[in-house]
């Protein structure tokens, strides 16, 4: 099912209570957040509902609640609106099975864009900030498990990390990678876009799971760094979060500036 009707973004609550904040390994100065949150977007350039999420995202993105939640945000650009006239150069078939597998769960209206899901248990019409913030509270008051990202190393091709989960777990988590550019432009020339400028935020370009693990000790992994990825030349992250098996409830996550 596809869904782009408007809804009139509320950033209002956000701006009262949010604060910048960037978390990484690489910065032990600064204060660990109490949890993070991943809000992950399925979005489009060709769908016209969606800048209005795509700006939201913008907003909250690396921002600090005030019940110290980390926010990160996965900007996932899905690809069934390509055959109606702009094909999204973001898109990926990845990202639109995940959201079909979430669709199944949570959505009863099936996929639609723009959609958000906080930590992989509460869906909503992606512009739609007062959902966000409720989504937001009602996880901050949930435990969360701590994943810390203990090194990150790379080449032109391979990303190598590693990371722990700081506490045991009643049951194995899928640990899920991804790789984003930090902020991408496009100038849209067909669809119901064309003309215009869009601007996107933690853009994702590889997203998959990596492990699946059920004790603290230390993990390495290597990310096969997909083509056009060039670490170093541009701004990228790297997040990783533990989730509950077949796409369930995320319970920790990390981010690292790449």
């Amino acid at each position: 099912m596809r869904s782009h009707a408007a809804y009139t973004l509320s950033f209002v609550a956000f701006a009262l209570n949010m604060s910048s904040g960037h978390v990484s390994a690489q910065s032990p100065s600064v204060e660990k957040p109490a949890s993070v949150a991943i809000v992950e977007l399925f979005t489009s350039e060709g769908c016209s509902s969606c800048p209005p999420a795509d700006m939201l995202l913008q907003q909250i993105n690396l921002k600090q609640t005030s019940h110290k939640q980390l926010i990160v945000g996965i900007s996932e650009h899905v690809t069934y609106w390509n055959e109606l006239g702009w094909k999204d150069p973001y898109s990926l078939p990845a990202f639109t099975a995940r959201q079909s597998a979430y669709a199944s769960r949570l959505s009863p209206e099936g996929s639609y864009t723009p959609q958000m899901v906080v930590n992989g248990r509460d869906q909503f019409v992606g512009s739609d900030g007062s959902a966000l913030k409720r989504a937001l509270e009602e996880d901050s008051r949930r435990s969360h498990v701590a994943l810390h990202i203990i090194s990150s190393s790379h080449n032109t091709s391979v990303l190598d990390v590693t990371f722990s989960l700081s506490a045991p777990v009643s049951k194995s988590l899928d640990v899920i990678a991804v790789l984003t550019d930090d902020s991408d432009r496009s100038n849209v020339l067909r669809g119901e876009n064309s003309g215009r400028s869009l601007q996107h935020v933690s853009v994702a370009r590889f997203l998959s799971r990596i492990a699946t693990v059920k004790d603290d000790a230390q993990h390495s992994i290597h990310i096969a760094v997909p083509d056009g990825f060039q670490i170093g030349r541009a701004a990228h992250h790297l997040i990783l979060f533990a989730q509950e098996p077949h796409q369930g409830a995320i319970v920790g996550a990390e981010t690292l500036p790449l």
